[in-house]
C-alpha cells in the first residue's frame, strides 16, 4: 500500500525543475464546466467573474483538485481578457474590471496552493480580438494586460491554453516570455491540426520556437484523441530536432464523432453532454497511455472533476511513490466495495470487473453517435466577428434559420 501524501517535506521547486527531473506533474480539471453546474458561471460567455462574486466557490474547487492530487493550480482566468469580459453585452469589464477578476484569481489560487505542494500557473486563452481580425499589436496588448497582473502576483509559471489558431498561440507565447518565467502552451486542436490547417507537429514546432518549454493540447477532444494529437506534436518536434516537455489536458467526455472543431460542434454542447462523461477507470487508462507516450504533465479540462484527477494520481501512484489525500476515501479499483451489504456488489471489488465493464447509458432510443454541426466558420467569417453590444434578436433569428435539427 502506497503512503497517502508525500513522506518528506521539501521546498517548492519550479515546473521545469520537476519536469527536467522526470517527475510527473498532475494538472487540475475544468473550472468553467464544474462551476457552471454549481451555479457560479454562465454558459455562453464562460467568463470567470466568480473569482470576485463567489470566491468561496472557486477556492473550494481548487481545494478539491489539490486534495485529489493536482500539483499545479491554474488561476481561474480562462476567458478573462478585457475584450472577452466586455463581449456581446457582458457586464464584467465595466462593473468589476479585468484587473480585479485576474487579481482575485491569482490570490485564491496562491492561497490554496500554499496548503500543499502545488504551483500556481497564470493562464491566458484565445481572444475575441483575434477572431475579429485585429492585428498582432492589438491582440498582444490584450494578453499583456493579463500578464501585468500575473507578474504583480508572482505566479510560478504561465500557460497559453485553448487556442484554435497557432498564429494567435504564438503571439501569446511571445508576450508571456517577456516575463522571464517558464511558459507552457496548449492548443484545442485534434489530429487534423488548427483551424487554418496547420498540422499538430508544425504547431508544436512554432510554439517551441516562440519560447514555450512545454507544449501539448487541452479541451475540445476526448483523452484518446488528444493523445493522438500529442503524438503528432512529439513526432514534429523530433523531426525538427527540438526538445520540449509534453502536456495533455483533454475533455472528460467521449467524443469519437467530433469534427475538426471538437465538441463545440456536437449538438449536445453544452447542456446535453452528461451521457458522454468518462468514468474514473477511463481516466486511469488515459493516464497510463499518456505516461507511456512520454507525457509528464497530465491533467484535464472541461468535464474533469476532482475524482478524475484522483484517478490520474492513483494510476501513476507507483511511479510517484504516494497517493493523494483523497485516496483515503477511495479503495483501489473498487476494493472498498468489499464492505458493501449486498453480495453482488461485493463481487465487484476487483480490477477485472471495472476494467472490462461496458457502461450502459440507460437511454434505449438515443444514438451512440451524433452528427456535428460543422458550419466551417473560423477567423474572418462574418459570424465570428465579435461585438461589445449584446447579440440582437435579428442576429439570433438569422442563426436559428441556418441551424438544422
Amino acid at each position: 500500500m502506497l503512503p497517502i501524501g508525500k513522506t518528506t517535506k521539501q521546498g517548492k521547486r519550479g515546473i521545469l525543475e520537476r519536469l527536467d527531473a522526470g517527475e510527473i506533474v498532475i494538472g487540475d480539471g475544468g473550472f468553467v464546466f464544474a462551476l457552471e453546474k454549481r451555479g457560479y458561471v454562465k454558459a455562453g460567455p464562460w467568463t470567470p467573474e466568480a473569482t470576485v462574486e463567489h470566491p468561496e466557490a472557486v477556492r473550494q474547487l481548487h481545494r478539491e483538485f489539490l486534495r485529489a492530487g493536482s500539483n499545479v493550480l491554474q488561476t481561474f482566468t480562462f476567458y478573462a481578457s478585457e475584450d472577452k469580459l466586455e463581449n456581446r453585452g457582458n457586464y464584467v469589464a465595466e462593473k468589476i474590471t479585468c484587473q480585479k477578476v485576474n487579481e482575485a484569481a491569482c490570490d485564491i489560487a496562491r492561497e490554496v496552493a500554499n496548503e500543499g505542494d502545488a504551483l500556481v500557473a497564470g493562464g491566458v486563452s484565445q481572444t475575441p480580438s483575434y477572431l475579429s481580425c485585429k492585428d498582432k499589436t492589438e491582440v498582444k496588448a490584450v494578453f499583456r494586460k493579463q500578464l501585468d497582473v500575473f507578474m504583480k502576483k508572482n505566479v510560478d509559471f504561465l500557460i497559453a491554453e485553448y487556442f484554435e489558431h497557432v498564429e494567435e498561440a504564438v503571439w501569446a507565447v511571445e508576450v508571456l516570455k517577456e516575463s522571464g518565467k517558464p511558459v507552457a502552451a496548449t492548443m484545442c486542436i485534434g489530429p487534423e491540426g488548427d483551424m487554418h490547417g496547420v498540422p499538430p507537429g508544425q504547431c508544436a514546432v512554432q510554439l517551441v520556437k516562440a519560447g514555450a518549454s512545454i507544449v501539448g493540447v487541452n479541451c475540445h477532444f476526448d483523452p484518446d484523441t488528444c493523445l493522438k494529437t500529442v503524438k503528432l506534436m512529439k513526432d514534429g518536434l523530433q523531426a525538427a530536432k527540438l526538445k520540449a516537455h509534453l502536456m495533455s489536458q483533454p475533455l472528460a467526455f467521449h467524443t469519437p464523432d467530433c469534427g475538426k472543431q471538437g465538441f463545440i460542434d456536437l449538438p449536445e454542447f453544452p447542456f446535453g453532454l452528461e451521457p458522454r462523461i468518462v468514468t474514473r477507470w477511463d481516466i486511469q487508462s488515459y493516464a497510463r497511455k499518456a505516461y507511456d507516450l512520454g507525457i509528464r504533465y497530465i491533467g484535464g479540462c472541461c468535464g474533469f472533476e476532482p475524482y478524475h484527477i484522483r484517478a490520474i494520481a492513483e494510476e501513476l501512484g507507483p511511479e510517484r511513490g504516494f497517493l493523494p489525500e483523497a485516496s483515503e476515501k477511495h479503495g483501489s479499483w473498487g476494493n472498498s466495495l468489499s464492505m458493501h451489504t449486498k453480495p453482488w456488489v461485493r463481487a465487484r471489488a476487483r480490477k477485472e470487473y471495472w476494467e472490462n465493464l461496458k457502461p450502459a447509458s440507460g437511454r434505449p432510443y438515443c444514438p451512440s453517435m451524433s452528427k456535428p454541426d460543422g458550419w466551417g466558420v473560423t477567423k474572418g467569417g462574418k459570424e465570428l466577428m465579435q461585438q461589445k453590444e449584446a447579440t440582437s434578436e435579428q442576429q439570433l433569428k438569422e442563426l436559428f434559420q441556418k441551424q438544422k435539427f
